[in-house]
């Protein structure tokens, strides 16, 4: 169908490609496309590993001190009243060009979704359960080992499944903003020089690795439950 009207209502390739432009221009830049995708993978892969890390260590450390959470997690959920993409041009001219400023980006769009899933899943636990715990004599690093983490992990993976959508867009922003490579700079290059259709293969490869990776992230999380149901 894409591909009747473009051809019946005569459209300019430079303005809608039509789908067999598109594959042309994937097949004629294929090394293009594969070298920036690397790129553009290992920063998103990164930044959102970064991103779950970082996360963990917050929601932890808010889920042990109350007085921590109260000063600090009011402060997360204003943070992210300040877009990250005015931080990006900031963050190309701080770190440079390199894939510094993308982990940076990535990870700051990656966090807040796995920090406030992570501590709702500690704060979810069914309160019998960290109480039969103490009748046993257990110390508190146990319970949160044996009980509390256990019973977020789904929660978790919850926000990381999350993160993982937005990891994509965070990388390509920070490509627009200063890069040397990648599918954001392959973007970038070919839309003064009109080649929408390189444009489009290069947002196909993008819309591939999201699902790839949110794939990943499921077969993770699947096997994850079923260690703990062990």
């Amino acid at each position: 169908m894409w591909e009747l009207v473009v051809a019946l209502a005569d459209i300019p390739a430079y303005l809608f490609p039509a789908p067999s432009a598109i594959v042309r221009a994937a097949v004629d830049d294929r090394a293009l496309l594969a070298d920036a995708s690397l790129v553009t993978a290992t920063e998103v892969v990164l930044g959102l590993l970064i991103a779950v890390a970082v996360a963990l260590v917050i929601a932890v450390a808010l889920h042990f001190s109350p007085l921590l959470s109260k000063t600090v997690f009011p402060l997360l959920i204003a943070s992210q009243t300040v877009p990250v993409v005015v931080l990006a041009p900031i963050l190309a001219i701080a770190f440079g060009y390199g894939i510094v400023p993308k982990l940076v980006i990535v990870a700051l769009i990656c966090f807040f979704p796995v920090v406030v899933n992570a501590l709702d899943g500690l704060r979810s636990v069914d309160p019998d359960l960290p109480r039969l715990m103490r009748t046993l004599d257990a110390s508190r690093w146990a319970i949160f080992t044996r009980v509390e983490f256990p019973w977020a992990v789904p929660r978790l993976f919850s926000g990381v499944r999350v993160a993982a959508t937005y990891a994509p867009i965070g990388a390509v922003f920070g490509e627009w903003s200063g890069s040397t490579d990648g599918l954001g700079f392959v973007m970038l290059q070919a839309t003064p020089q009109l080649r929408t259709a390189l444009v489009f293969a290069a947002i196909v490869v993008l819309t591939v690795q999201s699902v790839a990776l949110f794939l990943i992230v499921r077969v993770l999380e699947t096997t994850t439950r079923r260690g703990n149901r062990r």
